[in-house]
C-alpha cells in the first residue's frame, strides 16, 4: 500500500501519516528525513543534495525522486510507504508517477487532509513553544497550567515566527499556488481521497482508515 499525504501546512497530515506509518507497519517518509539520512552518511546522492542545499537552492526534482526511489527500494517498504511532504508540485509527481511506471509500480491512494485556511491560521497561531525545553502547547486545546510559561521548566512560552500569523498565510499562499493542484492531479488519476482535516484527530484517522481498508 503506497500512500501519499496531501493537505496545507498545519493541516495535521503529517500526525495522520505516522498513524498510519504505525498501524500498517510500514515507513513515514519523510523528502526532508531522507535528505538528512544521507547528507549524514555521506552517500553520493546526499553530497549532491548537500550542494545545492548549501547554495541554498532547492534540490532538482530528479535529484528528489533519486533520493526518494533509494529509500523505497528498502526491505522495509516492501508492503508500501507513506510519503509525507512529496511531491509538492505538479512536475515532481510526474517524474516520480514516470519512474514508478518504469519500475512497474506505482502509488495506491493520495489522501487529501482538506481543513479550511481561517481553521489553519487558528490552529497555527494558537500554538506555543518553550525554547528552553522544546515543549509545545497550544491555547485552545493544550494549555499549559498558568499562563504563558511551561508546565516543565518554568520558562516563558512563546509564538515562534513561522507560526505567526502573517507567516502562515504566507505559507498557505504557496501551497495554493503550488501543492493545491496535485489535487486535481490525483483526483484525474482516481486515486485521491478527501477527508475533512477539522474534526478531532482521531476521527480524521478513522475516516483514512475505512478509505484504506476499503
Amino acid at each position: 500500500m503506497k500512500i501519499i499525504m496531501l493537505g496545507a501546512p498545519g493541516a495535521g497530515k503529517g500526525t495522520q501519516a505516522q498513524m498510519i506509518a504505525d498501524k500498517y507497519n510500514i515507513p513515514h517518509i519523510s523528502t526532508g528525513d531522507i535528505f538528512r539520512a544521507n547528507i549524514k552518511n555521506g552517500t553520493e546522492l546526499g553530497k549532491k543534495a548537500k550542494e545545492y542545499m548549501d547554495k541554498g537552492l532547492l534540490v532538482p526534482d530528479e535529484l528528489t525522486v533519486e533520493l526518494l526511489l533509494d529509500r523505497v527500494a528498502n526491505e522495509d517498504c516492501k508492503d508500501g510507504y507513506v510519503l509525507d511532504g512529496f511531491p509538492r508540485t505538479i512536475p515532481q509527481a510526474d517524474v516520480l508517477d514516470a519512474e514508478l511506471t518504469k519500475l512497474g509500480d506505482k502509488v495506491d491512494f493520495a489522501v487529501n487532509v482538506d481543513v479550511p485556511d481561517e481553521n489553519i491560521v487558528r490552529r497555527m497561531s494558537g500554538r506555543r513553544a518553550c525554547l528552553k525545553c522544546g515543549a509545545t502547547y497550544h491555547i485552545e486545546h493544550i494549555p499549559p497550567k498558568q499562563e504563558g510559561i511551561c508546565d516543565k521548566c518554568g520558562s516563558e512560552l512563546v509564538l515562534r515566527a513561522d507560526d505567526a500569523p502573517e507567516t502562515v498565510q504566507n505559507r498557505l499562499s504557496v501551497y495554493h499556488e503550488q501543492t493545491q493542484p496535485l489535487i486535481d492531479y490525483y483526483d484525474k488519476k482516481g486515486i485521491l481521497r478527501t477527508v475533512d482535516g477539522t474534526k478531532d484527530m482521531k476521527d480524521v484517522f478513522d475516516a483514512i482508515v475505512d478509505i484504506l481498508n476499503a
